[in-house]
């Protein structure tokens, strides 16, 4: 089987079920595994070249909707008679439910029941911990600095933040990405600020830039210093690899 993957999401998944090596192309975002660097690129995942795509002559074509503006990429896709699948995960069940979804559009059903159930059992294993945690702390997610975006009650962040033993600060709102402001995000005082900007490298993000903005030395969080800089790439996709940041953030806001 030949099959491509058009997000960095859908290639993690490749990789967790142990099938990265059917892959004979990404998109230019996909860097996870190392070995997919090496592969053709086919673009961007907003612009994906689909006539690179057709000359690969895939089997299996892995799509995705998980950013506004992909549903180009899937037209085409349709319009040419490439054989596809459409993943679109919003919660940490939905990822579990990708992995079978995914392996038995490769024949493999077997594969992806196991996968599910590691995926299961690894994040049972962190919620249990994080259900008898000793505090509960809140958390402020920042995805994106100006305007600020952050997860709402509908975000596998803040899945992620109560499988921890912690509290998303917006999870009262019922949208899945919030735009907000810096007072609204002082009036609610987080516990811990945790930076992850979509497509920014950690080591690009400035401690100060969030320190220096009005009024936020006042933070019970920057008094303490807990503010992380965190991996993008382990929170802002909706792959397996959420649970190396699920079991990261644990330990920092536990240990």
């Amino acid at each position: 089987m030949k099959v491509i993957s058009l997000c960095p999401s859908n290639t993690e998944i490749m990789e967790f079920l142990g099938l990265t090596h059917l892959l004979v192309g990404v998109d230019d975002f996909s860097d996870w595994p190392e070995a997919v660097k090496s592969l053709p690129q086919l673009g961007p995942d907003l612009s994906i070249d689909l006539d690179l795509v057709e000359e690969l002559k895939p089997d299996l074509v892995l799509a995705s909707l998980s950013v506004p503006g992909m549903e180009k990429n899937i037209e085409g896709l349709k319009a040419r008679n490439i054989p596809h699948i459409i993943l679109n995960p919003q919660s940490l069940k939905d990822i579990e439910n990708d992995l079978v979804t995914t392996a038995e559009a490769l024949n493999m059903p077997e594969r992806g029941q196991d996968a599910a159930e590691k995926f299961r059992s690894r994040l049972g294993n962190i919620r249990q911990k994080g259900a008898t945690a000793n505090w509960k702390p809140k958390l402020y997610w920042e995805w994106w600095p100006k305007p600020v975006f952050t997860p709402g009650r509908i975000n596998w962040l803040t899945e992620i933040s109560e499988a921890a033993g912690a509290e998303n600060i917006f999870h009262d709102v019922e949208l899945a990405s919030i735009q907000t402001d810096w007072d609204d995000v002082k009036a609610r005082n987080p516990d811990y600020i945790c930076i992850a900007w979509v497509g920014v490298r950690k080591q690009k993000v400035k401690k100060e830039l969030i320190t220096n903005r009005p009024g936020w030395k006042e933070l019970d969080a920057v008094r303490d210093d807990r503010l992380f800089i965190l991996e993008e790439e382990l929170y802002c996709r909706p792959s397996p690899r959420l649970l190396d940041g699920l079991e990261k953030l644990y330990h920092l806001i536990h240990d």
